[in-house]
């Protein structure tokens, strides 16, 4: 079906064949922006408590990686498939589907009474947050279709995002430190059934027009692919790049995810219609996201080691110290959201992510004895700033000019590529921090002046190679991305019904 543009409507107008805006829409944003919220700060609220969960269900060392990455796997996994699904079956549906599923899992999780069950767990919370995100982008742009009132709810939306990981750290260590680290867990069942039952009320339906044959070929070969990949870098961090392991699954992977393109190509209903990551400001916008990614989840890794193995803080302390980094990134892009329709996308992003790289240099600096305030309060304020003032216009850039037959798929691919840069980046800066920490031990006197500032090099080292992964995302936005602001107006105009 060929999505139509009524060129004539005018900015603060609906389009043509367009039902009234919905006088709920921002009710819809909120609960929304909830359940948003609830899924990224899920990947990163176990993190401080893992320790804990690690001695309470005696988990041993090589396994408590599975806590982390079987979220990251199946989350990365099945997000095409998720947005799919929200296309075809109806966003609302999925939406509602996904937020019931993400409390059972969670509650399950929460009354783990071994390793194996609080991993599959995790994996569970995975699948259905594949199916809630997709679902909840797409439902915003369907939702709010001129361009002004569209760049606030992305800026609600990018200061969600942006945030929600390092508030997971602080409500880590504020529930692990006062009730259990099972309550981070259990958190989620109240807010998830609570959201569930605003979202019935106040948040309207939308599916796809046309066609909706599904693309299990596609599907079978890019989730087992994408699993299969993050699987490898994972293993990566603890048998080496050389192992018969990661070798093996990272082969797997590339065979997959090959065999993935040429079904693509050759199939009539794709589940990834390439049409969506080729066009280039798109495709630009997919490729920063994967490497901010790939840079911040290392950061928020090394960081909360650093807190709590090199400066000696509490579970508590470290989860505040990450608390101007929520801040800024919520200012940030609330400024964003206010200027993106005056000066367009690529300038923004390319700055903020800039900026970001500024300050992801200077978390390299840190030493044994650094002080918070005059080292890592700077670096986290120019991290978040930038993060949050590029945010906006990289989720508007990821959805400018898609049809709305494949809203949902292009939704998916936002939250994948960061999930899948994340998963992967953390295996990777893991991997070299690792490494760098062993070097320094073998050239020097072992003694604990000697232990602390081997893992301190290596967490440096990581650091830089973080900032070279912001860096190379602002020169994908000022290279690969042309959008102006002329094109995100267009984006209003494009016909969007509001009920399948």
């Amino acid at each position: 079906m060929t999505d139509t543009l009524d060129l004539a409507a005018s900015p603060g107008r609906p389009p043509a064949g367009t039902d009234a805006p919905d006088r709920s829409r921002w009710l819809a944003l909120v609960v929304i922006a909830v359940a948003q919220l609830m899924v990224v700060l899920d990947a990163s609220i176990v993190n401080i408590a893992l320790p804990s969960a690690q001695r309470a269900l005696h988990i041993s060392t090589s396994e408590r990686q599975w806590v982390i990455t079987a979220y990251t796997l199946t989350f990365g996994g099945f997000l095409l498939l998720g947005g799919r699904i929200a296309d075809y079956v109806g966003r609302k549906r999925m939406f509602l589907i996904g937020l019931i599923g993400f409390a059972s899992s969670s509650a399950l999780g929460g009354a783990a009474l071994n390793g194996p069950m609080l991993f599959a767990s995790r994996a569970l919370q995975g699948t259905f947050a594949a199916i809630l995100a997709p679902a909840a982008l797409s439902l915003i742009t369907v939702t709010f279709t001129e361009v002004h009132e569209r760049a606030k709810a992305f800026g609600v939306y990018g200061a969600v995002s942006g945030g929600g990981a390092a508030i997971g750290l602080v409500m880590g260590g504020v529930l692990t430190e006062y009730a259990s680290w099972r309550w981070c867990l259990l958190v989620n069942v109240p807010i998830a059934v609570l959201t569930a039952v605003a979202a019935s009320a106040i948040v309207r339906e939308s599916k796809a027009p046309g066609n909706t044959s599904y693309d299990i070929p596609g599907t079978l070969t890019v989730t087992a692919g994408l699993a299969a990949l993050v699987y490898g870098f994972t293993t990566a961090a603890q048998d080496g790049w050389s192992s018969t392991t990661t070798v093996g699954f990272l082969g797997v992977a590339v065979v997959l995810l090959a065999a993935f393109v040429v079904i693509e190509l050759r199939t009539d209903h794709p589940l990834l219609p390439l049409r969506v990551v080729l066009d280039r400001n798109r495709g630009g916008s997919y490729l920063a996201s994967f490497l901010v990614g790939s840079g911040m989840m290392g950061m928020f890794l090394f960081l909360t080691f650093y807190f709590q193995g090199t400066l000696g803080y509490s579970a508590l302390r470290s989860g505040f110290a990450f608390l101007p980094f929520s801040a800024g990134i919520i200012v940030a892009a609330t400024v964003s959201s206010r200027i993106l329709p005056r000066v367009g996308p690529r300038p923004l992003m390319a700055a903020g992510f800039g900026a970001a790289a500024v300050g992801m240099a200077w978390l390299s600096q840190v030493g044994v004895h650094t002080a918070y305030l005059t080292h890592v309060l700077p670096a986290e304020a120019f991290l978040s700033l930038g993060l949050g003032l590029a945010f906006v216009p990289m989720g508007s850039t990821a959805l400018l000019g898609v049809g709305h037959h494949d809203a949902g798929v292009a939704s998916a691919l936002v939250n994948t590529s960061q999930q899948i840069g994340g998963s992967l980046g953390t295996a990777l800066l893991n991997t070299v921090a690792a490494s760098a920490t062993a070097a320094y031990l073998a050239s020097h006197a072992l003694s604990p002046a000697t232990v602390a500032a081997a893992q301190v090099h290596g967490f440096t080292l990581g650091f830089w190679i973080a900032a070279a992964c912001l860096a190379t995302a602002a020169a994908a936005a000022l290279v690969v991305v042309r959008a102006s602001r002329t094109d995100l107006h267009a984006l209003s105009a494009i016909a969007v019904p509001a009920a399948g």
